[in-house]
């Protein structure tokens, strides 16, 4: 079966069905969030949210599109003009898949919180995945990881990690 891109199935979802992930790190200043919500009032919803769609529950995880998602919550006047439905994009991956999603459309674009980031590190090591497979779908240096990982204090997150031996401990009683 040939690739379709989740882009060229956008639906209409209400509001009320969509949820924000626990973990993303990015954030909005309020000059942003203010030209954000001119231009979905000036231009509309010109690019869909993406979301995970949790059956279960019937609702939709947002992975990427919080802010936008933000300004029809927090404006009547978008609101009622979108008749409470925002544009989503459906993707169906696991939640290490959708958390290294967020981070890359997050980077491709803004900034990020370095404690929220640093708690995704963590997450996704508890989740099994090792520091190569962090920086292999984050587009994140070793060195960083590690800045991250030593950001929340965690001994459990180094347990892997080998350390070189450039140095010996001396014996007090050898000098």
């Amino acid at each position: 079966m040939e690739y379709k891109s989740p882009a060229y199935e956008v639906i209409a979802v209400p509001i009320q069905k969509i949820k924000p992930n626990t973990y993303n790190p990015n954030t909005v200043a309020p000059p942003e969030m203010k030209l954000l919500y001119e231009s979905i009032k000036q231009d509309g919803y010109t690019m869909p949210i993406v979301c995970y769609h949790d059956c279960k529950n019937d609702t939709y995880i947002i992975v990427d599109g919080f802010h936008r998602y933000r300004v029809m919550l927090e404006h009547d006047d978008i609101f009622e003009r979108e008749k409470g439905l925002l544009p989503v994009s459906v993707i169906n991956k696991s939640l290490d898949q959708r958390m290294a999603s967020t981070i890359r459309h997050n980077r491709a674009r803004g900034n990020h919180d370095v404690d929220l980031m640093s708690n995704i590190v963590k997450e996704l090591h508890e989740l099994g995945r090792s520091d190569a497979w962090i920086s292999r779908h984050l587009g994140m240096e070793r060195d960083e990881i590690l800045r991250l990982k030593q950001i929340t204090g965690l001994a459990a997150l180094f347990k892997d990690v080998k350390f070189g031996k450039a140095w010996k401990p001396v014996d007090e009683t050898e000098l």
